[in-house]
C-alpha cells in the first residue's frame, strides 16, 4: 500500500525531490558555489512553516509542541515527521559541543552526481531555522558528511554559531570535524 502523506497545513508545498535536485545542480552550474547561498537562505525562509507543520503534526497526535517534547521522544517523532513528508529518517545524537542529525536516506543528496563537498546547502538553511526555533536561541547548522559525496549518511552538525564558526575555520585548515569540535569543546570548557 503507497504511503499516504498528510497535509500538515498551508505553509508546505509537496515539491518532488527530483524537482529540488534538478534545481540545485542548474544553480551550481549556472552560479558555481554561490549557489550555497542562496540554498541555504532559501531553505532558512521556509523554517517557519516547517516549524508549523511540525508543530500541527504532533498536536494531531496529541503530543506537545517540538520544543517541549523530551529530547528521547523529540527524535523519534521528528524523524516519524521528516519521513512522512518525504525528506528521510533522521537520527539525532551528540558529539562533543554540537548535536549531529544523520540521515542514511535523505532527500536532498544525490549519490548518482557525486560533488566534492557536502551539497545538502537547502536542508542546512531549513535546519538552522527549524532547530533555532526549537531550541529558542540562534544555531548554525553545517553538513560534514553527505551521500552526494560518496558518504553511507548525510551527517548534520548542529550547535552555537561561535562553535560551528570554529569548526568550519579548522576544517578549512585541514582538519576533521569531529577533532574540531574537540578542539571548540576545550575552548569552550576553559
Amino acid at each position: 500500500m503507497p504511503q499516504q502523506i498528510e497535509a500538515t497545513d498551508g505553509g508546505l508545498v509537496a515539491m518532488p525531490r527530483e524537482s529540488l535536485l534538478a534545481l540545485r545542480t542548474a544553480l551550481f552550474r549556472d552560479l558555481g558555489i554561490n549557489a550555497a547561498a542562496l540554498l541555504q537562505e532559501a531553505g532558512y525562509a521556509g523554517g517557519q512553516a516547517f516549524f508549523d507543520a511540525l508543530t500541527n503534526w504532533l498536536a494531531s497526535r496529541g503530543l506537545p509542541s517540538p520544543e517541549s517534547l523530551p529530547s528521547s521522544e523529540f527524535t523519534d517523532r521528528a524523524s516519524e515527521f521528516l519521513r512522512s513528508v518525504g525528506w528521510g529518517a533522521i537520527e539525532v545524537g551528540t558529539l562533543e559541543a554540537a548535536a549531529t542529525i544523520d540521515s542514511a536516506d535523505w532527500a536532498e543528496a544525490d549519490p548518482a552526481h557525486p560533488m566534492e563537498f557536502p551539497g545538502c546547502y537547502y536542508s542546512a538553511g531549513l535546519l538552522t531555522d527549524l532547530f533555532g526555533r526549537i531550541v529558542g536561541e540562534s544555531v548554525a547548522v553545517m553538513e560534514v558528511e553527505c551521500r552526494s559525496m560518496g558518504n553511507d549518511r548525510c551527517r548534520f552538525l548542529v550547535g552555537a554559531v561561535d562553535t560551528m564558526q570554529r569548526v568550519y575555520d579548522a576544517m578549512g585548515e585541514g582538519v576533521t570535524y569531529e577533532q574540531a569540535l574537540s578542539n571548540a569543546a576545550s575552548a569552550i570548557g576553559s
